[in-house]
């Protein structure tokens, strides 16, 4: 009987120690282990709009129909009635493009934005087409973050206007967005953006990218990029970023209007996938990315899986 209660309770401290080690005492009962289910967080994205309210015109051949910010804003509402929380990101370029940015500087683009609930935006360089005094015009009617990291406004009327990044909860998930820029020299008259200082992207995103993972412990962060997706030179583009970077999960690109057909995946400098996507311009497709996260305990490491979708949008 003695050797059977012995028995008895080292089976006892042992199982404990197992529950302990693996963290289910750790004010976590272990019945809310058992019905932890996966984190599913949906991202929709566009770059590159361009101005296009309205879809292009039936006399077009090609796009007749396609695109505009009705067929846009009808799925988003669609998708958010069906998924609930998303998070909605756009890498840049809004403005110019149609007489619609010629009469009203912004205004409605910015407007029909806020009305469709986009989170985060970052600033391409057709965006200071109408200088800096007339992007801060247009900035009343912009009800969602703007971002970026690698353009010095200490000296620049957007000073605490643009940020470098920011941090959303969505479908108990912590995500962390920062925005990157190509260099506006040369692209845009030196008069229209003054005082602003462009940084290397690279060194800029590997500090971003670390403050979000490691002091902010975000469960993916995402780089909206308008540096370009591909270049036949050396010049900084998002594959560069990609592989040149540590504790990137996904970048958002803008730029080049590079339709890609699906992601891409690169490995970055810790051996790790870092997903890049971009989805053309003018409004013609919407990217969809679906991120599940698997419970661990009481954290989220890294995502299981991901799943990708091209949206094309017509009236």
């Amino acid at each position: 009987m003695e050797e059977l209660q012995k028995s008895s309770r080292k089976a006892f401290i042992k199982q404990t120690l197992y529950l302990v080690g693996f963290g289910a005492l750790a004010n976590t009962p272990v019945k809310v282990l058992a019905n932890a289910k996966p984190k599913v967080l949906s991202i929709l994205h566009t770059n590159d709009w361009h101005s296009r309210i309205e879809p292009f015109p039936s006399a077009d051949k090609k796009l007749g129909g396609k695109g505009g910010a009705a067929a846009r804003a009808s799925f988003i509402a669609k998708c958010r009635k069906e998924k609930g929380e998303i998070l909605l990101l756009d890498a840049g370029d809004i403005f110019q493009g149609t007489p619609y940015f010629n009469f009203f500087g912004g205004e409605l683009e910015y407007k029909l934005m806020s009305e469709m609930g986009y989170d985060c935006v970052t600033l391409g360089n057709h965006d200071f087409d109408a200088g800096i005094p007339g992007l801060l015009k247009q900035l009343p009617h912009a009800q969602f973050d703007i971002v970026n990291a690698n353009y010095d406004f200490s000296k620049s009327p957007l000073k605490e206007k643009v940020q470098p990044y920011k941090i959303y909860r969505k479908q108990g998930l912590k995500i962390g967005v920062f925005g990157l820029g190509i260099a506006l020299d040369g692209l845009v008259p030196a008069k229209l953006y003054g005082e602003i200082k462009y940084n290397d992207p690279i060194q800029v995103a590997n500090k971003m990218a670390e403050t979000l993972k490691w002091k902010h412990k975000c469960d993916l962060v995402i780089c909206l990029s308008h540096l370009g997706y591909k270049y036949n030179s050396t010049k900084v583009c998002d594959e560069i970023l990609a592989t040149q970077t540590a504790h990137i999960d996904l970048i958002i690109g803008g730029h080049t209007h590079t339709f890609l057909p699906e992601p891409v995946f690169y490995t970055n400098v810790i051996n790790k996938k870092v997903c890049v996507n971009q989805v053309g311009w003018a409004g013609l497709q919407l990217g969809a990315l679906t991120y599940t996260f698997e419970p661990f305990v009481n954290t989220v490491k890294e995502p299981t899986s991901s799943v990708s979708e091209l949206i094309n949008l017509e009236n």
